[in-house]
């Protein structure tokens, strides 16, 4: 691994370290296309399995309710075994619980498959955060996540669209099994051409396990990363799980038009997610992420108010409504790697990974209550999820303010350097 560019310079990379930025993005593309391929899903699965909207929220909350619980478990661990090995056993579970999707028979079925799926895909986000922000400094994070984060446009250009058009043509299981398909691919390579990210384990730190976990949670200084985590899933997961559905039955977009609103969002995401990382890194993470925030407010206010709307309509409202949710994400993954220490780095990821997603299935769950569909499939009162979206979105903002704040008095930056400079020295040795 050779040096990361200081502040002053145009930080380069490796062939090694393109590597790894494209394989975690990768891996980023099947977690969060397997996650995100229910919402478009939504209107099918409805009919398909003759449930209500509430239940069909209940299979979105399932996914991240199992997610954070298994991640609060493993976080105690994360910190103690090379990260190559904890990303290949839970990948591993993720494939077997997505295939269980690809043939489950009926809804209980499908519920208890998102459950094995979210047991083991909801920690491998946080191992890849933590293996970015072990072998990558502060200054080139934001660059780093803006690729990575490149999974959610990429899903929405190749994956959503390609599944959607599968399950027209073939049912609702064809998706899931083509992310098994490549998802074994991804596996291969990473077992085979990743090599171990063990640093952290020459790092003094808690050795038993529990104590760990309870140390970190704990923390002062973590516990503020936590509240702003809350905050950024309630806003960012509480429109995702009816978005279809909503887009068919209230704006009367066609199920054979919904893929191009996919298509063309995603391809808008793509081209904003790198600029959008660079601009985190140039004139301040906080700055961005309160950019993409007044945006998404305003975004978020006007399509939830919508009735029938032309296509073109639509699809500019979603990309404005993406870059500003693309631009949160992005900017505030960057910022909350800065808060902990290198030796709690796993432990504070996990539970960090474990928050998101049992505040983001509190928030599909809460959605599913605050709206229904009358006998005519229309929802009715959609426009409450935008309010309570945008009050969580301007608390976040503030919390946001406060964590930017202290990681940019925090005196972590100069043993965080450090660490990377003996992976460096490590890498440049092999």
């Amino acid at each position: 691994m050779t040096k990361v560019a200081s502040l002053n310079k145009k930080p380069t990379f490796t062939k090694y370290q393109v590597f790894v930025i494209a394989i975690l993005a990768i891996l980023q593309f099947t977690v969060v296309l397997d996650f995100m391929v229910l919402s478009p899903l939504s209107d099918m699965l409805i009919k398909k399995l003759s449930i209500t909207s509430a239940q069909f929220t209940l299979v979105v909350s399932a996914y991240g309710i199992s997610a954070g619980i298994s991640g609060l478990l493993a976080a105690g661990f994360a910190d103690k075994f090379d990260r190559k090995k904890l990303l290949l056993f839970f990948y591993a579970g993720f494939i077997l619980g997505t295939l269980f999707c690809g043939v489950a028979p009926d809804y209980n079925s499908l519920m208890a498959a998102r459950i094995v799926t979210g047991v083991f895909g909801g920690v491998l986000s946080s191992i890849s955060f933590a293996i970015i922000t072990d072998l990558f400094e502060m200054q080139v994070r934001g660059r780093v996540m803006g690729f990575v984060q490149m999974a959610f446009a990429v899903s929405q250009v190749l994956g959503i669209p390609a599944g959607l058009y599968l399950a027209n043509k073939f049912g609702w299981h064809i998706p899931f099994l083509m992310i098994v398909a490549f998802s074994v691919i991804v596996f291969t390579i990473i077992l085979v051409k990743l090599k171990p990210v063990a640093e952290h384990l020459k790092l003094k730190g808690q050795s038993n396990p529990v104590k760990h976990l309870v140390k970190t949670i704990s923390n002062k200084r973590y516990i503020t990363g936590f509240l702003g985590t809350v905050l950024l899933a309630t806003g960012g997961f509480m429109l995702m799980p009816l978005g279809a559905a909503f887009s068919i039955n209230n704006l009367k977009i066609t199920n054979e038009q919904l893929p191009v609103v996919y298509l063309i969002t995603g391809i808008f995401s793509m081209i904003f997610g790198p600029i959008i990382g660079k601009l985190s890194d140039s004139i301040g993470k906080f700055r961005m992420f309160a950019i993409g925030s007044i945006l998404t407010m305003v975004m978020v206010f006007v399509y939830t108010n919508l009735a029938a709307t032309p296509l073109w309509m639509v699809i500019i409202l979603n990309v404005l409504l993406f870059v500003g949710v693309t631009s949160r994400m992005i900017s505030a993954s960057a910022l909350m790697s800065g808060v902990p220490a290198p030796q709690d780095r796993g432990s504070f990821m996990g539970i960090n990974s474990s928050i998101q997603y049992l505040s983001g299935g509190m928030a599909s769950f809460i959605a599913g209550s605050l709206t229904f569909q009358n006998k005519e499939g229309v929802f009715q009162h959609y426009e409450r999820i935008g309010y309570v979206v945008i009050a969580s979105m301007v608390v976040c903002a503030i919390m946001m303010w406060f964590i930017n704040r202290m990681v940019n008095r925090s005196g972590l930056e100069n043993p965080q350097k450090a660490f990377v400079k003996e992976v460096n020295k490590k890498e440049l040795a092999e």
